[in-house]
């Protein structure tokens, strides 16, 4: 005869085990991407809720479209001239009017925006790439490098950047690309200071100085450790610096150092107008006025994404 000392088993309840909770491991050990994906989609949630921040948005997102697809926003033909509808106001067959050759104005912006938002992505993709490449190179190294390139930067910073564009551009002569080299190298100075500072920020924390402790190459410690880290402030800086790069584009443009005639450039459409700020102003002020509200929403952006990263 055995004797059941076993516990009691309750009808209608199951037996409980101890031990960890498996539940709490699965969510203590969810892996990081879902918590970067939940953290993103809650930034995205706080941004969707800024009215001014999606209007910006939608606006560039339209410049962006019109400058890669100019032809679905408009039926008109950009350069097709029509004497006899010379300088006809603002109306609904013609949104901004017409210029001095009877041309659609609002085709001819929608137009000029492929070759200005051109331009300035070639500008700021120079800035980025030689800006990141001075500023890493500074900051990691360090000693008599810094010193040197950083020298350089405080010159280079010193000259108004559309003094030094202009400057350039007169070397390479006139063109779309020689604009965008020109800007893109006057505003390679700011990129470079903004990528030191973080770099230097990022160098002495305990996972890099571990990572370079454990026998990692200076390549692998910048690639996967100090860039990613170091790469939001000079984000909403290249969103920032895209404003002046239009800027100064269309100002390079409006002294003549753009695209030949009759191309469409923002900063040729505003100088066009000149001889009619009193019997056509719309000619010059209407383009002018689409070129500001671009760099404000880029700027109202920018600094929307600066208070976020605070």
């Amino acid at each position: 005869m055995t004797l059941d000392i076993s516990p009691p088993r309750t009808a209608g309840v199951l037996p409980t085990t101890v031990g960890p909770d498996p539940l709490s491991d699965l969510v203590a050990d969810a892996p990081g991407g879902d918590r970067r994906r939940s953290a993103a989609r809650e930034a995205v949630g706080v941004l969707a809720r800024r009215p001014g921040f999606v209007l910006a948005v939608l606006f560039i997102v339209f410049v962006v479209a019109a400058a890669a697809a100019p032809s679905l926003f408009t039926h008109f033909d950009p350069y097709a001239t029509a004497p006899a509808d010379r300088l006809l106001p603002p109306g609904t067959a013609h949104w901004f009017g017409t210029d001095e050759l009877g041309r659609d104005l609002y085709t001819r912006v929608v137009f000029g925006s492929m070759l200005t938002i051109k331009a300035t992505l070639t500008a700021i993709g120079i800035a980025l790439v030689a800006g990141l490449g001075l500023g890493v190179l500074a900051g990691f190294v360090g000693g008599w490098v810094d010193a040197v390139l950083m020298r350089v930067v405080d010159v280079s910073l010193a000259i108004p950047g559309l003094l030094l564009a202009l400057a350039i551009v007169t070397a390479l002569g006139f063109g779309t690309l020689p604009i965008a080299v020109a800007v893109g190298v006057g505003i390679v100075p700011g990129f470079a200071r903004t990528t030191r500072a973080e770099v230097l920020r990022v160098k002495t924390l305990p996972y890099v100085e571990a990572a370079v402790t454990g026998g990692a190459s200076w390549g692998r410690v910048v690639l996967r450790h100090v860039l990613p880290n170091a790469w939001g402030p000079v984000a909403v800086l290249s969103v920032l610096d895209f404003g002046v790069a239009i800027l100064s584009v269309a100002a390079l443009s409006f002294l003549g150092f753009g695209a030949a005639p009759p191309a469409a450039e923002w900063g040729t459409l505003i100088a066009n107008g000149r001889n009619y700020l009193v019997t056509a102003p719309w000619v010059s002020l209407l383009p002018g006025i689409f070129v500001g509200l671009v760099v404000l929403s880029l700027n109202h952006i920018a600094r929307t994404l600066e208070e976020r990263q605070r």
